[in-house]
């Protein structure tokens, strides 16, 4: 049973927060601007509010899921972290001397039952939005977008990889403190199946526990957390031999990743108003217009997108034009391309200059055909590896059996978007062009100050949910900045 409201903490210790946790903590900062109590209402449906036994406070569950995202924790460590840190209790809204906290246990049933069903990322970027335009902070109509991939967590590996691997890091670091606990380790599986290793690292875990002088040390807690969190809280996800929801995508013709892709919208004043999570074969272009809805929906004027070559699609140009918008894309004469047959089959990869198949599969070369001075129409083709195609699960309707090869094929009309040609010759457009350099730096804050690389769970949603958390983390943290620079 879910209560009405947060309930407010008395403690004859309260007054040790205004002494130890500065005005300008970020957490203080963050409890000060936001108003949780939207969780509430978002949650209310997912919980009863006449029977059973009184759950724990879901803005205080919510607060635990921005902690581990901010300072990168796992369950155990972010609950055991609290403890000892004022500035956690403060912001989770607990007593100083508050000793009984939740079990690990109770954040991954919260992200599973309670979080599930939510549109966290949409709820929390448009809250965010909302915090910025009513601060002041956000008063900009020009858009920065682009995507970032994120790698899956278990990246094509099986799960007895997975566990094994981890299990390989505990004892590596234990080596290190005491090198005699080699004999009291347990025998390293060699048996391919997964229940083998799931016990071979229990007893791993038994042995470390059972083992004082290791307790001591940080380094060594954490590799057991990590490899207790794989064993209790994602094995029904281990049992999968990869993650389901991942795909193949590509970066380069010659480097490709296996995971996710982020397309985000943003403002000039760098506060992410828009982002879609899709698997890593999605084409940029293709969720722009979504951005641009989301970024509508959330609450900002949009007038002008600034963008790489791959937002210059045809069906860009004309959305952009009708909702009398500027686009500030150049033009790439394959991507701006006429209409196609496959359009919405074969996407194609801007940084490879290739097209990609729906199974993921990248195209090995292309040629074009047809003379530039007597045929304006030229035509350029894309030939795939044929040994793929003929084992391809998707080859139905594709792949013409007893083919000795696999091409795609594009028109490129020259002159079909005459008036973007003309506007990106423009000083205007080179200026403004130039800003898109901010969404690359944001890309980077997501990726190496939270933990953006590498998705933290397995699955589509909770790739979304890991989204969700970090973009409203770093969007927060922007908008303190900016009204601390007022």
């Amino acid at each position: 049973m879910i209560k009405s409201q947060q309930q407010f903490v008395m403690s004859k210790y309260q007054g040790l927060y205004d002494m130890i946790i500065p005005k300008d903590h970020f957490l203080r900062q963050l409890n000060d601007m936001v108003d949780f109590s939207f969780i509430y209402d978002e949650l209310l449906n997912n919980y009863s509010t006449e029977t059973g036994r009184n759950a724990k406070d879901p803005i205080m569950l919510f607060k635990y899921l921005i902690l581990k995202t901010t300072y990168e924790l796992s369950d155990e460590d972010v609950v055991a972290r609290t403890l000892y840190d004022m500035s956690f209790k403060y912001f989770l809204n607990l007593a100083p001397e508050e000793v009984n906290l939740i079990h690990p246990s109770t954040l991954t049933k919260f992200r599973k039952l309670r979080l599930k069903d939510m549109n966290l990322l949409e709820l929390l970027i448009k809250k965010t939005v909302e915090i910025a335009i009513s601060k002041g902070v956000l008063v900009s109509k020009t858009l920065i977008v682009d995507a970032t991939h994120t790698k899956a967590r278990y990246n094509q590996k099986s799960a007895q990889e997975v566990l094994l691997e981890r299990a390989k890091f505990l004892r590596k670091e234990s080596y290190s403190i005491n090198g005699n606990l080699k004999e009291r380790f347990p025998q390293k599986v060699t048996s391919d199946k997964l229940e083998d290793a799931i016990e071979y690292c229990q007893r791993l875990v038994n042995v470390v526990e059972s083992t004082p002088e290791l307790a001591v040390y940080d380094k060594v807690k954490q590799r057991l957390n990590y490899l207790n969190e794989a064993i209790r809280d994602d094995l029904e996800q281990l049992t999968l031999s990869k993650d389901e929801d991942a795909r193949i995508g590509h970066k380069t013709a010659d480097s490709s990743f296996f995971g996710y892709k982020t397309h985000i919208a943003m403002s000039e004043e760098r506060i992410i108003t828009g982002a879609v999570i899709t698997t890593g074969e999605r084409a940029d272009g293709k969720e722009l217009q979504v951005l641009i809805q989301k970024s509508q929906n959330s609450g900002m004027t949009v007038e002008e997108i600034i963008g790489d070559t791959a937002y210059s699609e045809k069906e860009n140009l004309e959305y952009t034009k009708e909702k009398q918008m500027r686009l500030i894309s150049k033009l790439h004469p394959t991507i701006s391309c006429g209409a196609r047959k496959k359009e919405e089959e074969f996407q194609f990869n801007k940084d490879a200059g290739l097209f990609v198949c729906p199974a993921g599969h990248m195209a090995i070369r292309k040629a074009r055909q047809g003379k530039k001075e007597k045929n304006k129409n030229q035509v350029t083709t894309y030939y795939f590896d044929v040994k793929k195609c003929k084992c391809c699960s998707q080859r139905e309707g594709c792949y013409k059996e007893g083919s000795k090869s696999k091409t795609y094929s594009v028109s490129i009309k020259s002159d079909i978007h005459k008036d973007q040609m003309i506007f990106q010759e423009t000083e205007y457009f080179k200026k403004r062009a130039r800003k898109r350099y901010m969404i690359e730096a944001k890309n980077s804050e997501l990726k190496h100050q939270h933990g953006y690389d590498v998705a933290s769970s397995s699955g589509l949603i909770s790739m979304q949910m890991q989204g969700a958390l970090t973009i409203f983390t770093v969007n927060i943290k922007r908008i303190i900045k900016l009204l601390t620079e007022q």
